[in-house]
């Protein structure tokens, strides 16, 4: 694969994971916010299915794709704005993985809550909290990782 073809498919990539997280947090934080159950109960399903088909593979493909080209160019990673973006990518990444599983959570109360026509627990806008509050600091980290891609030096 030349480089420019990898470069195009981490680009992509990461427009994918970026716009899926963004889109996603927004659509579910709206119908949070609508308090309308079976739109809740929808749309966190929904999410989780996202998270699966485009989050996922993404996650898996834009460091393996950006140490291939940075192997590529030959360029260390020790340079400092692959080390900082990598170090990022982690923060991120250690924020995502309690998302995943507050998301299923949260799914799984808002089908029980819409199965038996009661109101949504206390433990899920617990989780809802702690999934809004983890989602700052993995979106402000992709954001600077996004601004060290465009604004490396090498």
């Amino acid at each position: 694969m030349t480089y420019l073809t990898l470069k195009y498919l981490h680009i992509l990539s990461m427009v994918l994971l970026f716009g899926t997280g963004l889109g996603s947090a927004f659509y579910k934080w709206m119908a949070d916010r609508s308090t309308n159950l079976e739109h809740i109960a929808i749309t966190n399903r929904n999410v989780v299915l996202a998270d699966w088909l485009f989050t996922t593979p993404t996650i898996i493909f834009q460091p393996v794709s950006g140490i291939w080209m940075a192997y590529l160019a030959g360029i260390p990673l020790s340079t400092f704005w692959i080390s900082t973006s990598l170090a990022l990518y982690l923060l991120a990444g250690a924020c995502w993985l309690p998302v995943v599983w507050l998301q299923i959570r949260m799914s799984k109360l808002a089908d029980a809550a819409l199965k038996n026509q009661s109101p949504l627990t206390e433990e899920y806008w617990q989780c809802a909290r702690k999934w809004f509050w983890l989602g700052v600091p993995a979106f402000a980290s992709m954001l600077l990782v996004v601004f060290l891609m465009i604004f490396k030096t090498v």
